[in-house]
């Protein structure tokens, strides 16, 4: 049986409870990275990273993340796929979806975070947009 896809594009999107359960999800996953106890629970699970805008404390914690928890991630900028220019989003959200468990995208336009999430068959988490930063 397939898992649902939940992409991650803003707040409103998810109930308080789901929320706190996320929150209390990184708090206990926090304290066993300390323990060096974290259960790699993404073996074999590819993270796609696309970057418009770059960040080190995004990139840093999202790679970081897949590391720790087992996974990989790819750092993608837009010169490599050209969203738009080259390649329009729905088809990048079909390709990416055959290769990687989840796309996360830091980018100007909240329609690009949008379209990524409407086509892709992978969960898509909103990394920033100029609206919103979840």
């Amino acid at each position: 049986m397939a898992l649902s896809k939940k992409d991650f594009i803003s707040l409103a999107d998810f109930s308080r409870g789901e929320l706190e359960e996320i929150i209390d999800l990184a708090v206990l996953q926090k304290a066993q990275v300390k323990k060096g106890a974290l259960e790699r629970t993404h073996i074999g699970r590819t993270l796609a990273c696309i970057f418009h805008k770059p960040s080190l404390r995004t990139r840093v914690s999202f790679e970081v993340a897949m590391h720790q928890l087992g996974g990989s991630s790819l750092f993608i900028t837009d010169k490599e796929i050209g969203i738009k220019s080259r390649e329009l989003p729905k088809d990048v959200a079909r390709v990416l979806s055959r290769y990687v468990s989840g796309i996360m995208i830091r980018t100007f336009e909240n329609d690009m975070v949008e379209t990524l999430a409407k086509w892709a068959s992978v969960p898509v988490i909103n990394g920033l947009t100029d609206l919103l930063h979840p």
